[in-house]
């Protein structure tokens, strides 16, 4: 019992200590980005990243401080990356629109329907693992309300302890639906941004094929598939073509 006790303690202070310099390595590279020393507080954000010590807030940090430096491809990846973290973080996604205005690629997307509007608009405005606290808050409700239901003897307050319980299991049943079909997009749905100052699209994955069309730096692409050193991508307007894996980073290393 003392050796768990004094192993405990030693996790305790070692994740502590952790916290305690991945703080302190924040807090000055948000000084170094306070005094205009970009690149500088760059370094100490990626040393941060490197630690897997990941936030959307960090990304929102790396992402302007690039923007400040110009770098339009790295700013736009960072606040992605913050937004994927985090989709409700509204600064990131303001900025992420001044950023993609200083990209030279107009592309238009195609109309959405009404189910992808909806799905956009609402439950993408939430990650997977936040769907699923969802389902457990509904899962404790809905488990809570029975009981009460079931051990309730006034006729009033068993009706509405049953429709509550009701209400809840439903909710539930959605939620883990909506948990389930985020988690496999998140699985199968790729991203990747343009990184190259300018690049040529093919139709096949050769050297010698076709070029059909070009893309620039910071342009937001869907990865489809990959054969050797190939992405074939697709747009928001619908074009699909392959593309050296070089002239792209994907959003995830999945």
């Amino acid at each position: 019992m003392k050796k768990l006790f004094f192993f405990l303690c030693m996790l305790s202070s070692t994740i502590f200590v952790a916290q305690t310099s991945t703080k302190m390595l924040f807090d000055n590279a948000n000084l170094l980005y306070k005094d205009g020393k970009f690149e500088e507080a760059i370094k100490i954000y990626q040393e941060i990243e490197a630690k897997d010590s990941v936030s959307s807030t960090l990304y929102y940090n790396l992402g302007n401080s690039y923007y400040k430096l110009n770098k339009v491809a790295h700013a736009i990846y960072n606040y992605e990356k913050a937004l994927m973290l985090n989709p409700l973080n509204k600064d990131a996604a303001t900025n992420l629109g001044f950023a993609r205005r200083m990209t030279i690629d107009n592309i238009e997307e195609l109309p959405k329907t009404f189910l992808q509007r909806l799905e956009i608009n609402y439950l993408q405005k939430f990650t997977y693992n936040q769907w699923a606290m969802f389902t457990i808050v509904f899962s404790f409700l809905a488990a809570i309300l029975f009981l009460l239901f079931y051990f309730s003897t006034i006729s009033n307050k068993k009706r509405i302890y049953f429709l509550t319980s009701m209400l809840s299991f439903f909710l539930l049943i959605i939620s883990v639906f909506i948990t389930y079909h985020q988690y496999q997009k998140a699985l199968n749905t790729k991203y990747a941004i343009i990184f190259s100052p300018k690049t040529t699209v093919n139709n096949a994955p050769i050297l010698n094929s076709d070029e059909i069309f070009e893309l620039h730096e910071g342009t937001k692409v869907r990865v489809l598939d990959a054969v050797d050193n190939w992405k074939k991508i697709k747009l928001s307007d619908g074009k699909i073509g392959w593309i050296s894996a070089d002239n792209l980073k994907m959003l995830t290393d999945k």
